[in-house]
């Protein structure tokens, strides 16, 4: 992943948007700390998303902790 300065990333935006679309990640700086991550856009799937949480909750009915809450299990 490129880094960039602030400056330079807002006089040469529509060249970096057009790199980011092509699938490239860029960190953009501001004296030299990170400030921001370019990323391109992911649209959701929000069918996938549905499907995923009712596995977890299948999953969680038919598994339990013996009593014991997450809280106790980290402790121990």
């Amino acid at each position: 992943m490129s880094e960039i300065g602030v400056s330079e990333a807002k006089t040469h935006l529509p060249r970096l948007l057009k790199r980011v679309q092509a699938g490239e990640r860029f960190v953009i700086t501001r004296h030299n700390r990170p400030v921001v991550e370019l990323i391109p856009f992911r649209t959701h799937d929000t069918g996938k998303i549905r499907a995923a949480i009712d596995d977890l909750k299948a999953f969680q009915k038919t598994h339990d902790l013996g009593g014991l809450s997450v809280r106790q299990m980290i402790r121990e």
